[in-house]
């Protein structure tokens, strides 16, 4: 395989980086700019919201810009929102800041997966593109808990210097090692919206968009639900965050194998269900730190195990539109973060920290009532692709 598209993969890890890293430092940057914690959480709301919607209109608006000198555009303008962010002062500054790494991130992540399909041989093209998603995988088992040891050792804004020097090796390493790439013709948001007319691909979508819901909702508050349900101090709420991780990322190999082994049906049944039932738990699991562990690893392998199971799934469901899919499935998992990260700071609001398992916990009950509506018989009147470009 092409060993350029591990470069494609830096660029996708530091893109996950930006994205999650707000959630670990949340605390410190809430102290420091004098806000509460439930208004900070909305940092990764808006990057979520904005990373969902940007990328297929930005995709559109730049069809024809050659794809190597777009990436590098895209890195520069995803540099200067990171640089942004690292001097501001006020929680305005930081949203616009967000605001600005989401909408070139998000174009980055597609501009990455286009790049690796092409650069590739076809027996390769799968492949290339779980080697740019492992990515963000690896900025979920190392570039949080790095920038977690960053933020507590040299205050909030450390983190940013680390994602702006990636950055800047990123736009070197696409300018001297990548090949000029034309672009592909667009397919139209309308054609892609319309395959949501599928009740069976419209409810697993629903499925994966409540299911980041409920995660995000706990997930998203994790550093003050260690530090004020278990009384963890900055260097083990980093130690928690890195189990997390690598439980997150064998749980989505775990996935796959499942998926394969026993079908995407009872493997995503599965899933939801103990997914559900180990948030519920984990507000009991305070009292005893290995206990909380146990729960929190098991939470953590089903956040990610799902994916492969689901992805899969929507391709059995909808194979003429797969491509599709999966571009809005990576929409509705990024809605799902806001929502949870919103729904999470109006919970730590108006109650506590502790009641964000049990809200979450909800949102994956409806998550299990959307994927079963989904498996629910056939749904002979779907509109495939080929109708909707002929119509």
């Amino acid at each position: 395989m092409n060993k350029r598209v591990y470069l494609l993969t830096i660029v996708s890890f530091v893109v996950g980086m930006v994205e999650l890293i707000i959630g670990g430092i949340l605390d410190l940057v809430a102290e420091d700019l004098n806000t509460s914690l439930g208004k900070t959480g909305l940092l990764i709301s808006i990057f979520s919201i904005v990373f969902a919607l940007a990328a297929p209109i930005l995709l559109t608006l730049t069809a024809k810009i050659e794809r190597k000198k777009l990436t590098i555009f895209s890195l520069v303008v995803f540099f200067l929102g990171n640089l942004l962010a690292f001097f501001s002062s006020t929680f305005t500054v930081l949203m616009i800041a967000r605001i600005i790494s989401a909408a070139s991130g998000s174009l980055l992540v597609v501009l990455c997966v286009t790049i690796a399909s092409n650069i590739v041989e076809s027996k390769y093209r799968a492949r290339a593109i779980g080697v740019v998603f492992m990515g963000i995988s690896a900025s979920l088992v190392l570039g949080v808990p790095i920038g977690l040891m960053l933020g507590n050792a040299y205050g909030w804004k450390a983190p940013f210097v680390l994602i702006m020097i990636l950055t800047l090796l990123s736009i070197l390493g696409v300018h001297f090692f990548m090949e000029s790439i034309q672009p592909k013709p667009a397919i139209p948001m309308k054609k892609q919206l319309l395959t949501l007319k599928n009740r069976r691909v419209f409810t697993a979508q629903l499925t994966s968009f409540l299911f980041l819901t409920g995660h995000l909702t706990l997930y998203g508050y994790l550093t003050p639900f260690l530090k004020t349900s278990l009384g963890l101090t900055g260097t083990w709420v980093s130690i928690v965050y890195l189990i997390f991780g690598i439980a997150a990322v064998a749980g989505g190999g775990l996935g796959g194998v499942a998926s394969d082994r026993f079908g995407t049906k009872p493997t995503i049944l599965t899933a939801i269900v103990i997914f559900g039932i180990s948030m519920f738990l984990i507000p009991c699991t305070t009292f005893a730190f290995p206990l909380f562990l146990i729960v929190m690893v098991v939470w953590s392998m089903l956040s990610w195990g799902i994916t492969p199971a689901q992805q899969s799934y929507l391709i059995e469901i909808a194979p003429e539109s797969s491509d599709i899919q999966q571009s809005l499935n990576n929409s509705a998992l990024h809605l799902g973060i806001a929502l949870g990260s919103s729904v999470g700071a109006l919970v730590i609001e108006k109650s506590n920290v502790e009641m964000n398992a049990t809200v979450g916990g909800v949102f994956i009950i409806l998550a299990l009532v959307t994927s079963l509506l989904s498996m629910k018989g056939k749904d002979s009147s779907a509109p495939s692709l080929s109708d909707q470009q002929a119509g």
